[in-house]
């Protein structure tokens, strides 16, 4: 038996959610302390130096003639109209999915209830027909309650995360203007850490309360609890891949339409005031880049978590009761946001960014330090939760495993391939390294250049990560079968807490920015939160490589899980049924980002056509002498968004209850297995491609060196072309890619949570072919 018992282990998961909790209000609270107007006494208790860090950066814009009152004040009212904007939609886009959640939980309790005709008496367990477990209408109930619970945590996590970003962007863009980029860093960054420590804590209590509930009912019929608790999964990927695809198509058509009409046709900044969609573009990085982020890594981590639980309850670690090994994932990823806390405070309390230069180091040392210190907590919990010797499920056979390490070394395969993952997607995204320079130098000879050099590093970029997730695989499958997979998954977002943290801070430096600009502040401000948003532009294409890797090795981990519950032995890739659904599969990525893009396109032509039409309609617009309607703007952005989310939405809720009911089980494992395999590529080629044109057109803007500043300034030719291959890359990193992850997920825990009812109807077509 292992050192910790189930007593240590009721205690020590919920103790480390709830220190996550509130670490996060402790950085919430520090945040909270920051004053938007200094002047009116609220200087919370500001020690001297402070003080006069204000003073002296007032005292600056005095001389540039600049009234900090109403720029403040100004700021205060530009938070207010963006947190409006976000709050309004997210509270719409809420109420179309609280509909789809009382339809599709009716849809899964009468398929599960079904399969034994809604029968109360208990039945055969699958995996031990000697023995008698819950009856299906009770694992009907309980799905479906755990779908229900899931998807309210998704709703929560996205919420939650939009509440933290609009109320520290203002605080963000001020203390950029009162104390410089290290103050304005660190705001920042603790903001984001209270996103990512109150999601992942969340998440982690939730999922433990739903296992001791269900426990209650299901007694020792722990496969058929922990059957039902794949539900959680399910419900938080749906409102992940609506939150995505609706946030996504919202932010990206406002940020197309006031790039393409504001930079390249009236030759103004990001961000001015006068620019109509620049209130709707705000208002979209927090509904999509915040809100989506944070729904999507949330069912990231709880898919991850199911499939683990699923698999080690039809192993010998379910069948003998062992409820601390069982409880295995749970206590990594409570270790995860212990250790992650500790790098946090590294970076927030033992010392202060004092320049641009040394943000995005500061950034990178966090993955780092929390991958090198959660590699250490991965030892200690493996040694301590872990039998010395164990059988797992390993379809239809059992594997042995006779050490603790050997699980050790799964969970650490999926930290340090996430690693390098994002190392490597820092290195094609940031336009520090040669990629990067080399698509900017690219735009010399107009827009088609600057496309074809993205691509290629967009799809260039695909090789190392893909190897990484290889070895990851081979590894953990060889070692420890499926389950080694579900818990390398695990491993790589053991850290989720810093991945969220360092996520959320590109959006909220980038909102700042636009703060900093709309409210008039002095140039050198825009210069701060600018070099912020680089930083933050290349951690969060690292975090959507992180989402990326994850969602590979999560949906391999449910595609076994399916395979094991649907009776299927082998899947032999030759039977017509599989191949036919391999390449079915393989194509819905293409399908599904032809139907976002196109989307976005949409959107995006209504507001160009909008902003084109205030500034050749409003008299004075273009000279700053009348104001923009923006209303306007973001009532397109919010319309096109519910209505265009829903054709993606149910191509990937729809196609694995088509494939599974029509053509049976077989089948859906191929669809399932071509998605994988072709979704992750096309998701990160498009993510990173979009990541490198974007940060192509911020080396130009910056001008930091001799090669950036003869392809400048702003509005020469060469930062059109930049402008336009960035307006290309937006949809492809904020909208299809990171909602790729999700539909590769999201298609294979459905089919894992319906697997009962394709195995007992599925195939109507094929059966009779």
């Amino acid at each position: 038996m292992a050192f910790i018992g189930t007593v240590a282990a009721e205690v020590l998961i919920p103790l480390a959610a709830v220190i996550g909790i509130m670490f996060a209000v402790l950085q919430w609270y520090v945040v909270a302390r920051v004053p938007v107007h200094s002047h009116a006494g609220e200087d919370g208790g500001k020690g001297g130096r402070e003080r006069e860090r204000e003073s002296e950066g007032e005292e600056e814009e005095e001389e540039d003639g600049v009234d900090y009152r109403h720029v403040e004040a100004r700021c205060a009212e530009i938070q207010e109209a963006i947190s409006i904007g976000a709050r309004s939609f997210l509270v719409t886009e809420y109420k179309y999915l609280a509909v789809f959640m009382v339809g599709f939980a009716a849809v899964i309790f009468v398929s599960l209830g079904s399969v034994r005709r809604f029968s109360t008496r208990p039945e055969p367990c699958v995996y031990d027909p000697a023995r008698l477990c819950q009856p299906a209408v009770a694992n009907a109930a309980f799905t479906t309650a755990a779908f229900l619970l899931g998807a309210l945590t998704s709703v929560l996590s996205g919420y939650l995360g939009m509440r933290v970003a609009t109320f520290a962007n203002a605080r963000t863009a001020l203390e950029a203007r009162r104390g410089g980029v290290g103050r304005a860093f660190t705001v920042a960054f603790r903001s984001g850490a209270a996103m990512g420590f109150l999601l992942a804590s969340s998440a982690l209590l939730v999922l433990f309360a739903a296992i001791n509930l269900f426990w209650l009912y299901y007694g020792d019929d722990w496969a058929g609890l922990y059957e039902s608790i794949t539900g959680y999964g399910l419900g938080g990927s749906s409102m992940a891949l609506f939150g995505r695809v609706g946030g996504g198509i919202y932010t990206k058509a406002a940020d197309v339409g006031a790039d393409l009409v504001g930079k390249v046709e009236r030759n103004i900044p990001e961000d001015d005031p006068r620019n109509p969609a620049v209130i709707a573009d705000n208002v979209g990085d927090n509904v999509g880049d915040i809100a989506g982020m944070g729904s999507d890594l949330f069912g990231s981590y709880a898919e991850s978590s199911c499939a683990a639980l699923f698999v080690a309850s039809i192993s010998s670690l379910g069948a003998e009761h062992d409820f601390a090994a069982m409880m295995y994932p749970l206590l990594v990823s409570a270790a995860g946001i212990v250790a992650c806390a500790a790098t946090t405070l590294v970076a927030t309390d033992a010392g202060e960014v004092k320049g641009v230069d040394e943000v995005a180091p500061t950034l990178k040392r966090q993955i780092l330090a929390s991958t090198v210190l959660m590699t250490g907590a991965i030892t200690a919990v493996s040694f301590l939760a872990l039998p010395r010797s164990f059988t797992l499920f390993d379809f239809g056979d059992y594997k042995l495993v006779k050490n603790w390490y050997t699980l050790f070394i799964c969970v650490s395969a999926g930290l340090w391939a996430g690693l390098v993952i994002g190392y490597v997607t820092e290195y094609f995204t940031s336009n520090a390294y040669r990629p990067v320079q080399a698509v900017a130098n690219s735009c010399r000879t107009g827009a088609a250049t600057n496309v074809i050099f993205g691509l290629a590093v967009g799809y260039k970029s695909v090789i190392v990560p893909i190897l990484a997730i290889a070895a990851a695989i081979y590894a953990s499958f060889r070692l420890a079968a499926m389950y080694g997979i579900a818990m390398a998954a695990l491993g790589m977002l053991s850290t989720i807490a810093t991945g969220l943290t360092i996520d959320a801070y590109g959006p909220i430096s980038d909102n700042a920015g636009g703060i900093a600009e709309m409210a008039g502040m002095p140039r050198r401000v825009r210069e701060r939160t600018d070099a912020l948003d680089a930083a933050g532009n290349t951690t969060a294409a690292i975090g959507k490589g992180f989402a990326i890797g994850s969602a590979a090795l999560v949906s391999l981990a449910l595609f076994g899980a399916y395979v094991s519950r649907s009776g299927i032995r082998t899947v032999n890739v030759v039977s017509p049924r599989v191949f036919v659904g391999l390449l079915v599969g393989a194509m819905l990525p293409y399908w599904f980002s032809a139907m976002t893009m196109r989307s976005v396109g949409s959107a995006a032509l209504k507001m160009v056509e909008e902003v084109r039409r205030q500034f050749n309609d409003i008299p004075g617009l273009a000279d700053g002498l009348a104001a923009p309607d923006y209303a306007t703007c973001v009532k397109i952005s919010t319309d096109a968004s519910l209505r265009e989310m829903v054709a993606p939405g149910a191509l990937v809720m729809l196609s694995p209850l088509v494939a599974g009911t029509l053509f049976g089980v077989e089948a859906l494992a191929g669809l399932l297995a071509g998605a994988l395999v072709s979704g992750v590529q096309v998701a990160i080629s498009a993510s990173n491609s979009g990541g490198a044109w974007d940060n192509a057109k911020k080396y130009i803007e910056a001008g930091a060196t001799e090669d950036a500043r003869t392809l400048g300034p702003k509005g020469s030719d060469a930062h059109k072309a930049a402008v336009i291959g960035d307006t290309i890359g937006d949809p492809l990193k904020d909208t299809s890619g990171p909602s790729l992850n999700i539909l590769i997920k999201l298609m294979a825990v459905e089919a894992l949570v319906f697997a009962p009812f394709f195995a007992a109807h599925g195939g109507i077509v094929f059966n009779h072919l």
